[in-house]
């Protein structure tokens, strides 16, 4: 293996002055930080980096280290590794990473920063030497990880940083997204208590070597009730073949085995004609996804290698649709041992709403066969093994979706302008799909650039809908050549239109079934948009902006001095009147005038019955900002919304903060 490749790398202590140079804001006790090359060995470096980082905090006991657990330290191995290989894959560049331990509330947050080159790295530059690659898997851990994350854009850089509190994340909310193995070991240690177990007083036990069958009988319902439980809640199918392992051994059977199959392949347990057969890696000779061997359990830990590699030589055939219940299983003979050479082994098929999804193998030495009540009880939890497995498939394919359509609506990177400064922070909130705020800043030609800072009504579907609809209209009008007014009287008219076609057309199909609308949901589909939208043009000496919001928060003005002033004036939504007419304010911002944009993630960020810009709460805040640059504006803007409420914020939050140079 080669050097780990960190060109400079450090830990500080207590003593050291703010990592970033800015003495108004407090600085951790304890920090580490590397700039990495972005290459394939980068997240193994940053692993390395967390590991050695906590260990040396924790031996001098530097404030925050009391609160420090190992399990939130593992999970910051994670999240940094994560962090990184995203960074790896999406930029390719040198990569900068932070960490750091709060003082007083012993959270651990992670920053990784990265150059966002337009052209993503090719396949090729992600493999290293000794054949294999990292690859990660996305954001989606880290937000399960992370008490709060978000992404920070500024100038030729994007910063990715992740929040892990205390203690680390409740357990339950680890093992339904993915959080690693140590989740899942916490979720098979309580699958291990939901087995059938003998009652105090027991019946004369049977002859050695033979299993206890009738305490099944008097626990199997309760058994199948939690299991039923403890299987619904799972989100990942590689998860809920680990449960089924421990759930069955050792009690009813002395091993298990679950293989998956990928939903691109043919009939269940067999290739469609002309395609190999997988030998356990997943893939066939033909290219094409087979049955995968997921879990292997077994009663004795040192012999679960030795049967997986048994399994893998000949993964378990189709049963045929005259067969529905268990039928028989190879014994893998030499791989149990001496002593379990002989035995009986069933293979159960896993289908879910017609569709094949995998097959559970159980086996016990030294049984002729399954008594008739082990057979039935397995079935039975078979198939609530794949519903469980049909419900994760499902909720991939809807994640999968989601985050899709998040990339595909938001920029790549943003623009830089001469003699602007930018910062950016946007975080999802990451309920019930693709968030509502969207941003933008672009070049629209003759020497002007664009932003835009909106919130759609709803979330979801509906959402992108509509982004999907703004984003690229406000793009191709501006360079077109209309103006900020103008763009929004042409924006707001084409989703007054839009949602007319769709209400006409929704009231079409009703019409052919033979109905009529019978709630609110069934009737004309209302898509409302606020908008902060505005046009850079800079100068010697500064930048002319002009810009209007449409039923959004205003945008806030800071000069030099330190004064605020609101930058425009509140009008009507967009989507909402027909033939609105709306107007446009220009200004100039000098040197180290800068101009916030929030979305209402920000302004309505709740304390109890207090909202974070309660009585010009968001302008007294910034005006604390003077003197900063844009990226530190907008970096104290968001930890002041973080830590006005108790709970993590709600709303989806994006800010951006635009400085004259």
């Amino acid at each position: 293996m080669g050097a780990i490749p960190v060109q400079r790398e450090s830990v500080a202590h207590a003593s050291d002055p703010p990592a970033r140079g800015d003495d108004t804001l407090p600085h951790a006790p304890a920090h580490a930080h590397a700039t990495l090359s972005g290459g394939p060995l980068a997240p193994g470096s940053a692993r390395a980096l967390m590991r050695t980082a906590v260990a040396e905090w924790a031996e001098l006991a530097l404030p925050g280290t009391e609160f420090l657990s190992s399990r939130q330290a593992d999970d910051a191995v994670v999240v940094v590794s994560e962090l990184v290989t995203n960074a790896v894959v999406h930029a390719g560049t040198d990569i900068e990473v932070d960490c750091r331990l709060e003082a007083h509330t012993g959270a651990l947050v992670v920053e990784v920063l990265d150059h966002h080159p337009s052209r993503a790295p090719r396949e090729s530059d992600l493999e290293p030497a000794y054949g294999t690659s990292e690859h990660g898997r996305g954001l989606r851990l880290v937000a399960a990880l992370a008490e709060t994350w978000g992404i920070t854009y500024r100038t030729g850089a994007k910063t990715v940083w992740a929040q892990l509190p205390a203690g680390g994340k409740d357990a339950l909310d680890g093992i339904q997204a993915y959080a690693g193995e140590q989740e899942h070991d916490r979720g098979l240690r309580v699958a291990g208590m939901l087995a059938p177990a003998p009652p105090p007083s027991r019946p004369p036990a049977p002859p050695a070597g033979e299993p206890d069958w009738d305490l099944l009988n008097r626990g199997a319902l309760s058994f199948l009730a939690e299991a039923s439980d403890l299987l619904a809640g799972q989100l990942d199918e590689n998860l809920v073949a680990a449960l089924a392992g421990q759930l069955i051994v050792p009690r009813l059977a002395d091993w298990c085995a679950v293989w998956l199959e990928d939903e691109v392949a043919g009939r269940w347990g067999s290739p469609r004609p002309g395609e190999a057969r997988s030998s356990g890696t997943g893939r066939g000779e033909s290219g094409v996804s087979g049955p995968r061997l997921a879990r292997v359990w077994h009663s004795s830990e040192t012999r679960i290698e030795d049967l997986r590699r048994a399994l893998e030589k000949e993964p378990p055939g189709s049963s045929g649709p005259d067969h529905p219940g268990p039928v028989p299983f190879p014994w893998p003979g030499e791989a149990l041992g001496p002593h379990g050479t002989h035995g009986s082994a069933l293979a159960y098929r896993l289908t879910a709403g017609g569709r094949p999804l995998g097959t559970l193998v159980i086996g016990r030495a030294g049984l002729m066969s399954f008594p008739d009540e082990i057979t039935g009880l397995v079935e039975d939890l078979s198939r609530r093994v794949a519903l469980a497995i049909g419900a994760a498939r499902q909720y991939a394919r809807q994640a999968t979706i989601s985050a899709v359509l998040q990339r595909g609506l938001l920029p790549g990177a943003v623009a830089e302008i001469p003699g602007v400064r930018s910062a950016l922070v946007y975080e999802p909130c990451d309920k019930g799909g693709p968030s509502g705020d969207f941003y933008d800043l672009f070049p629209a030609g003759d020497g002007r650039w664009c932003f835009a800072v909106g919130d759609v009504q709803g979330k979801g579907p509906e959402a992108a809908v509509v982004i999907g609809l703004a984003r690229p209209w406000l793009r191709l009008l501006a360079r077109e050549g209309y103006r900020v007014a103008d763009v929004l009287d042409r924006l707001n008219q084409l989703l007054l239109d839009d949602a007319t076609e769709a209400a006409d057309a929704a009231a079409r199909a009703l019409a052919a079934a033979g109905g009529h609308p019978t709630s609110p949901g069934d009737g004309p589909q209302t898509r409302f948009l606020s908008l902060l939208y505005g046009e850079l043009a800079p100068f010697d000496g500064g930048v002319r902006c002009t810009l209007a919001s449409a039923g959004h928060p205003l945008p806030l003005l800071l000069g030099a001095g330190g004064e605020v002033s609101a930058a425009a004036r509140p009008q009507t939504l967009l989507g909402v009147v027909e033939d609105e007419t709306y107007t446009s304010e220009t200004f100039e911002l000098r040197s180290g005038d800068s101009l916030l944009c929030v979305t209402d993630g920000v302004t309505e960020r709740r304390s109890g019955p207090r909202l974070f810009d309660d009585e010009d709460g968001l302008a007294e805040a910034f005006a604390g900002c003077a003197g900063l640059d844009a990226e530190l504006i907008a970096e104290r803007i968001r930890r002041l919304v973080h830590d006005f409420g108790a709970r993590p914020p709600e709303d989806d939050l994006a800010l951006l903060v635009l400085q004259a140079e």
